[in-house]
């Protein structure tokens, strides 16, 4: 008897298919936002201190600010909501930098996977959580007395305008994110920055009141314009005085502007950054 034996067939391995931009920031995004779960005092700055910033300013400097045609209160939140947007490019760049630090984002290059999907999910994650903190914000505001005064057209288009700038000022954050070495840096930094941008503008006291060569900064701040569209948007005061800059004589568009030629130029600036360190 002859026996004939068939060779064995070489193991199948399934075909892997790269997940699509969209799936694999999605599974980023999901990440972050379980990240935060399972650390919920990441939440402290859009929540407490959110809370917090609206009660001191409301009622420790409000009775010292007088603003024509509206309360301080109604002055003040679209201020500090743009305020909170602002920030966001601080969250997104020390989270990048800590991811970068620890390794994370080499995990990431491993896999199959858009690498741009690592700062698309980073980016919406952080809107997601600055978003959080302009919610909070808005209840908080209703409570004291603030309201909406416009209509629901106009205060949803506050609300996106906001979104527009915070996505903006995110890619700045991507790529101050991607340059420094340590999320220490990278604070002192952002901060040092920041703080000075949202003070130096109409966000919490009128800009008339400056001297003429600091108000003309202020006027021409976008944090300025995109706080005045937000009061115009939501009836929070009357319009910019008529010896106002040309950006506070057009918010709205100047906001929409600003937030375009940001995002044209650091997003770009960003993505190169991000590559350029991810390969070291």
């Amino acid at each position: 008897m002859t026996v004939t034996q068939t060779p064995p067939r070489a193991p199948v391995r399934p075909e892997i298919r790269p997940p699509s931009l969209l799936r694999a920031s999605s599974a980023i995004v999901w990440r972050n936002l379980v990240h935060i779960r399972r650390m919920p005092e990441m939440l402290l700055d859009v929540t407490v201190q959110s809370v917090m910033f609206v009660l001191l300013f409301a009622y420790v400097f409000g009775g010292a600010i007088a603003v024509a045609g509206a309360s301080y209160k109604e002055f003040l939140l679209p201020g500090i909501m743009v305020q909170t947007m602002v920030f966001a490019s601080a969250v997104v760049a020390m989270g990048l930098t800590s991811d970068l630090q620890k390794g994370i984002v080499d995990r990431f290059r491993s896999l199959p996977v858009p690498r741009s999907s690592v700062l698309v999910g980073r980016s919406i994650s952080s809107l997601i959580h600055s978003s959080i903190g302009v919610a909070v914000m808005a209840v908080t505001g209703l409570l004291i007395g603030w309201r909406v005064r416009n209509g629901v057209v106009d205060g949803v288009l506050a609300f996106a305008l906001l979104l527009l700038f915070g996505f903006a000022m995110i890619w700045l954050g991507i790529w101050v994110g991607s340059l420094m070495r340590t999320v220490e840096a990278v604070q002192g930094f952002m901060f040092t920055v920041m703080f000075p941008l949202t003070f130096v503008a109409n966000t919490f006291a009128p800009p008339e009141s400056m001297p003429a060569w600091l108000r003309t900064i202020a006027e021409w701040n976008p944090v300025s314009a995109l706080t005045q569209a937000c009061r115009e948007l939501w009836g929070n005061g009357l319009p910019a005085p008529a010896d106002a800059a040309w950006p506070l004589q057009h918010p709205v568009l100047v906001s929409v502007g600003w937030s375009l030629l940001l995002t044209a130029v650091f997003a770009p600036l960003a993505v190169a950054a991000f590559r350029r360190r991810s390969r070291d």
